[in-house]
Formats: structure tokens, sequence, C-alpha cells
């Protein structure tokens, strides 16, 4: 027997159907010479700092730098309560460990994701507690969970042991953000708040990234725009076409002086002019690259309102469960060499009923296969699978997936673009006007997505022809701020750890600059960052925009920690991670360096000056009753951080926490009115929630007994 262990149920159910079992057991598949069992993400999760030690329960400032010596993992904690283990992870881990001792399991499979979390999930649990198991263990690493790659990949596993510099730089990754996240986040909490409720959160990835939307604020902040001038003319050729031309002298358009353009303007006027230099240019526009995930992101919450990076990874995360794409979570942006007769499969595939399908055509092209442009996995690109049904959310991102793919195979956009120098006679001036025209001549690619050129035409004329000005115009403008980061930008500046590409840039060098590994997090992680720093009210959004909140101005302009807000500094963190994923470099000097890193930052905030960069107000307990249990009769009070039953010591599960998670995601908090309402009524009628969307609603909300434990869960319905 092989025992395959899967990061998630849906992922198990993909091996089994591919080796055609079909009996399910209680945690496991079994048949066929193989059982299949599952994780669901991290089954184990490292101690809190008061598990190695019951003085860290109280957060006391001569309590840190704490740093374990041993570095331990307990069952990961229950939502509900963290001071109890998660049930259904315990009962789990509990099924993967007998079955790892069966007595026929001869080889165990990892089959967890290809990257530093997977590894890590897989071989947290396969190797529990520092026990080595008795069957041999290996990995199988897929791009895809299609029934074609499951048994090719079980075909070719790996040994585990090659993966060990995987292992070591997701150890890495997980100890060094818990160190510095305890250690600062307490020591912050304790030096820079005032009150009690949510910490004052510190992260290595949070900081940096809240300092580019920072910067980016006082940029706009302390922009001074200009006035400048430019001199637009009208020419009329012989034949009575006319075309517009702009002022340049010495390639510079723009005039600060107005007086100089009036001057230039008055002695103009109905001139006749020459068309001294006519330049005709074809040029090829190739399609943007496939898609890594930040530029998938980008696209998505750029084109699609009502978006979020996370979102987008969470909608990516499910097609890829569902067979219908691969791996998205990939910096790369072109596939490797080896997948080309796969690749001219799927596309195929894809082309079959489209109308330009004449007009695609596969070819080995280094634009889309490229090794040294691929880091562990290709761009994110469909399967040979098409799926006959998709939520709304879902073929919004396959859509967009499959179109960037079939664009790499279409021929190659192209359009002319003439320039004109028109030459005023008789006035000696030092500049020329210029013209552009650009027309379509060969749609290609941009069929895909129906992208439309704008032509700008300009009459049939050839050097040395004479025209006469018909008309002219001085125009003031204004210099403009930039823009607002949102998320697309973000993401971009994020993976390329501040370079200077600019925001639109799709070039070859910028290719291989995301694929050094210096940069702001991962793929998998800066969803998740751009999430948490609005969840902890460093930043706010504006429609598409991202603004830094007084919160996050406070910190970043009072924290003394500065290193955390450099980029070149979180760069060189992350890139130390890829040069241990690559064996390149050593868990241990990288481990040192974060230690010694945080024990200084430790001591720079305790020495620092005391000054309050968040003043929490909490809602006092007023121990007031606001009705009867409805599971045992006893009295729910508003307390501190809940409105609970007086009977909780007495095991009462009936509670509605102030902070409730399910609320927040409607950007709503209980309050005494709805629980009042809910315990009389069984429901309360609830005004301006918010959707996914940002759009406000109502709707009748209730809070019932779930059918499998003691807790409760939230129901909401919309009619009477």
């Amino acid at each position: 027997m092989k025992l395959i262990l899967a990061e998630k149920p849906s992922v198990a159910k993909n091996i089994a159907d591919a080796l055609k079992i079909k009996t399910k057991k209680d945690g496991y598949f079994e048949g066929n010479g193989h059982i299949i069992t599952w994780a669901f993400g991290h089954l184990v999760e490292l101690y809190d700092a008061k598990d190695y030690d019951s003085k860290m329960k109280s957060w006391k400032m001569d309590n840190f730098p704490f740093i374990p010596s041993d570095f331990k993992y307990k069952v990961k904690s229950s939502p509900q309560n963290r001071a109890k283990s998660d049930a259904g992870a315990a009962k789990q881990l509990k099924t993967i460990q007998s079955l790892m001792k069966r007595s026929d399991v001869e080889a165990i499979i990892s089959a967890c994701d290809y990257d530093r979390e997977g590894q890590l999930i897989g071989d947290s649990i396969i190797y529990r507690g520092g026990v080595k198991p008795k069957a041999a263990v290996y990995r199988l690493l897929l791009n895809e969970w299609t029934q074609n790659e499951v048994l090719h990949g079980l075909e070719t596993i790996k040994l585990n042991t090659a993966m060990k510099s995987l292992r070591d730089a997701g150890i890495s990754r997980q100890w060094a953000d818990w160190v510095i996240g305890i250690n600062l986040t307490s020591v912050a909490t304790l030096k820079y708040q005032k009150g009690k409720g949510k910490a004052l959160n510190i992260g290595r990835v949070l900081l940096p990234t809240l300092k580019i939307i920072y910067d980016r604020d006082k940029e706009i902040e302390n922009f001074k725009p200009e006035d400048y001038f430019k001199l637009k003319a009208t020419f009329q050729t012989l034949n009575n076409k006319e075309y517009e031309g702009t002022y340049m002298e010495d390639k510079e358009e723009k005039f600060k002086k107005r007086e100089t353009l009036n001057a230039i303007h008055d002695a103009i006027q109905n001139k006749q002019a020459e068309i001294i230099d006519k330049q005709v240019e074809k040029k090829k526009e190739f399609p943007p690259f496939l898609f890594n995930l930040s530029n998938l992101q980008g696209y998505i919450t750029n084109k699609f309102r009502g978006w979020t990076s996370d979102k987008v990874l969470k909608v990516a995360q499910a097609l890829y469960e569902k067979k219908y794409i691969t791996y998205p979570r990939t910096s790369s942006m072109a596939l490797e060499e080896s997948i080309v007769g796969k690749t001219a499969t799927v596309l195929k595939t894809h082309s079959e009923d489209l109308p330009y399908r004449n007009e695609i055509k596969f070819m080995k092209s280094k634009r889309v296969f490229n090794n040294a442009k691929v880091e562990s996995h290709s761009a994110i690109i469909p399967t040979y699978l098409k799926p006959k049904r998709l939520s709304a959310d879902e073929n919004i991102v396959y859509t967009a997936i499959k179109n960037r793919f079939i664009m790499q195979f279409m021929p190659i956009a192209e359009y002319e673009e003439t320039k004109l120098i028109t030459k005023i006679e008789g006035q000696d001036l030092r500049g020329v006007f210029v013209s552009k025209g650009k027309v379509q001549l060969v749609e290609g690619w941009k069929k895909v997505e129906k992208i439309q050129s704008k032509d700008t035409l300009l009459p049939l004329v050839e050097e040395k022809d004479r025209v006469r000005l018909i008309d002219s115009e001085v125009t003031s403008h204004v210099t403009k701020p930039p823009k607002h980061h949102t998320e697309r930008t973000l993401l971009r500046v994020m993976e390329t750890c501040g370079k200077n590409f600019k925001e639109e840039d799709d070039s070859e060098e910028l290719m291989g600059s995301i694929l050094t590994g210096f940069s702001i997090g991962t793929p998998a992680t800066r969803a998740e960052t751009i999430k948490k720093l609005k969840d902890v009210g460093y930043i706010t959004t504006e429609s598409k925009n991202l603004l830094c909140s007084d919160l996050g101005k406070r910190l970043v302009e009072t924290f003394p920690v500065h290193d955390l807000f450099d980029l070149e500094f979180t760069g060189r963190l992350e890139k130390a991670l890829s040069d241990i994923q690559k064996g390149k470099a050593s868990k241990k000097e990288f481990l040192d360096l974060v230690f010694h890193f945080t024990n200084n930052s430790v001591e720079t905030i305790k020495n620092g000056e005391a000054i309050i960069i968040k003043e929490v107000s909490s809602s006092r307990a007023t121990n007031e009753v606001l009705g009867i249990c409805p599971k045992c009769d006893g009295k729910i009070t508003d307390g501190y951080k809940s409105f609970g039953c007086s009977n909780w010591k007495k095991g009462c599960k009936f509670v509605i926490w102030k902070n409730d998670k399910f609320l927040a995601t409607m950007k709503k908090k209980p309050t005494k009115t709805m629980v009042k309402d809910l315990l009389k009524n069984n429901k309360a009628y609830v005004r301006g929630l918010t959707s996914k969307n940002g759009k406000k609603f109502n709707a009748y909300l209730s809070y019932e007994k779930n059918a499998e434990n003691d807790y409760y869960s939230w129901k909401m319905d919309f009619s009477k």
C-alpha cells in the first residue's frame, strides 16, 4: 500500500478520481493499492509564547525579548477558542498517524502543494514530534491536478529528502515571522498603546508595505502643482486636408512662461509652412506576458469593481483545486520548456470554438517557453479540462487566464506610426511643430479581448510639401500629482521591491527582476498582507485607491525600528529565504540574523520615547441583562468582550462576541438592540450591512445552534 497525504480534502478527491478509487472511509479513501488521506492546510502550529513558559500569559515588558531555544508544535487551535485544540484537526491528525503505522503501508507520499508552505504542512504531519516513519517518504510534485498529471506525477515521485532546502526555507520563514511578530507586537503594544483592545500589529512584511502607501500619500500631500503651457497649431494642405501639430524646442513641448509662446503665436499668424521631415515606421505590439499571481491580481482588481487581491487568490485557488487551471501561487510569467507538447494540446482544446481559430498557431517561442524565466512553477494557464459550469466570479478569473494564454499564439499586432515635422517659413524660430499619427495594420492578439486601438489619422503628405497655418492656440495646463496606490500598483512595487519599473511595465528585464527573490513577501502572501493592513486599520480604501489611515501614519512616523520600514532590508530577508530554498544559504545563519535583529529591536523600543500611537476606547461591561438565554434560560448580559450567558461557568456555550467575525465581514458589530431583538423574536432586522462589492443592504439575522456541536452560527434571511 502507498499512503498519499494531500493538503486538502478536494485535492485528495482529485487524486482518488485519477486512481479510480471510489471507497471513502472516515478521513481517507482506500483502493487499488493506495490510501489517500488529507490535511486541512496546517494541522499543527507553533506553540504560543505562554505554552513555553506560564509567565508569558501576561504581557510584561521584562518578559521580552522571548526566543525559544527549541521551537515546538501543537495541534492547531480552535478558531472559536484559542485555548483549546481544533477538534477536527486533532481527529484528522490521529487518523493520518494511525494510517502511517499500518503494517501494509510501504511508502508515504506527500502530495501537498509544491511550495514552502506545502512542504512545511506535509513534513510537520509526517515527522510529527521528530519521529521518522518506518515507511520511505516520497514527494509528489505537480503543477495541476488533472488525471493525466496525477498519474504521470506518481510515476516520477522524488525522495522527500531531496526537498530539505524547500523545508528549511519554510521553517525559516515561519520561525522568523513568529519571533519578529510575537516580540515586536507585544513590546510595541505595551509601549505605544493606551487601553485594552486589538494589539498594535508589527510584522516583517506588514510594515514595509504600509510604508509604500505612506510614501505615496506623502508625495501627493507635498506635491506643488505648477502651470505650464503648450502651443498647438492647425495646418491645411494644398488639397484642404487638416492636421494638428504641437510646438517643440529641444524635444520639449511644455513651457513655463506663457509670454514665450504668446510671442511665437503672434509671429506665425497666416504664415506658410513646409513639411521638412516625414518618418513612417512599422511597429510590433507583442501580447502581455502570461499571468503570474501578482499580475493576475492586478489585472482583475483594476478591471472589475469590488475585487481585492485576496478574493482573486481565493477564486484562482478554487479553479486550481477543480483542475481547471495550473498552480496559481507562482511568480513566473513563462512556461517550462518540458511542457511544450502538453501546452500544444491545451491550446488545441481551447481553440476549437473560437471565431478566429484559423489565426491561432502554436509555436515554441522563447517569450512563452523559457526555463531561465521559471521559478519553481510555470505561469498560470488553463488545463486541458474545459469547465462546464462556473460561478460568475470563477468565470471572470478563468476567462482572463484563458484569454491571456490564447493571446500568446495569435499573430503579433502591428501598427504604422507616422511623424511629421512642420517648420514655419519666414520666421527664425528655434522650434518646429510635431504631429504624430497611428494606424493599426494587424489586429492580431487584440482580437481575443476585442481591444480597440484608437487610430490617429494624418493626411497623405510628403516631405517638402508646403502647407498653410490656419489656426493656433496657447493652452494652459497644470502638473498633476502622482496617483494613489491601488492593489494593482502596490502588488507591482511589492513584487519588484520598489525597483524603478513603470507601473505598466511588462519587459524582459522586469521578468528577470521578479525571479531573483528580492521582493516583499511571496505571491502567496501579498494579498494576505494587504488584507491585514485593512483589517488592523493601518490603511483605508477609497474606490480602488489605498490610503494610509491616521493610525498608519502615526505608526510610520513614530515606530523606532526603521529597518522594518526599509524595502531594501525586507528584500534582503526575502532574498535570503529564496537562497535557502535553492540551497545557496544557511537556515542557521538566517535565523541567527533574525534573532539578533529581534533582540536589538526590542531594546530599541524599550529605550525609545514613550508616545501614544494607538488609543483604544474600551466598551465597558455594563452587566445589563438583555434577555433570557435560549439554551439554558440563564441571563444574557452585556460583558466586556461579549454578550454572554450567566451560566457560562456551567458549560453554556451561548455567546455573541463583540468582535464577531461574520458580522465584521459586513462591516457591522453586534449591538444591545440587536441582541435584545434576537432573544425576544429569534431574529433581528439589521440595516446598513455592506456586501463584498461595497453595497449597502438590509437583512434579517438569526443566531441558531449548530446541529453537529454546541456552538451557534448566524443565518441570513431577506424575507419577513
